[in-house]
């Protein structure tokens, strides 16, 4: 497994989890960004002029590529690392970590709106009761 980027639409906030994990907790329908993003790209690269070493009395040029190829990938992180804040969800059985970017209002909107199952959410600065929605984005009352 590996993480990925589940980003939260209409914000610019994220959370980077094992799909697996957050699916524990905010059921399957939830879907990460590498999920029928990723794409084969084209650009255009202008000539240019490049030096052998610093200080090169005579550069060489290197001429115009009019469709260079690259992969855009949505989700994609640099080495290991996740970005963003911590975050722990929590419930009677399983506790996770994981992390975000953006605003901790727009993910705790997310989280209320997407629970499957009742849990504890922790960010930085306190804790949060997030309860089950039945699919409706409405909160249900507590057993």
């Amino acid at each position: 497994m590996a993480i990925e980027r589940f980003s939260i639409d209409g914000s610019t906030a994220a959370i980077f989890a094992e799909p697996a994990n957050l699916a524990y907790f905010l059921g399957d329908d939830v879907e990460a960004d590498t999920i029928g993003g990723v794409e084969v790209r084209t650009k255009a690269i202008p000539q240019r002029s490049v030096r052998r070493y610093k200080g090169d009395p005579n550069p060489y040029t290197v001429g115009a590529v009019a469709a260079a190829r690259y992969l855009f990938d949505p989700g994609r992180r640099n080495g290991a690392a996740t970005p963003g804040q911590e975050m722990i969800l929590s419930d009677a059985t399983e506790t996770r970590t994981f992390t975000y970017s953006g605003s901790w209002v727009d993910v705790h909107a997310f989280l209320l709106g997407n629970a499957a199952r009742d849990f504890t959410a922790y960010s930085a600065s306190a804790s949060y009761e997030i309860l089950a929605t039945d699919g409706q984005a409405t909160p249900l009352k507590k057993k």
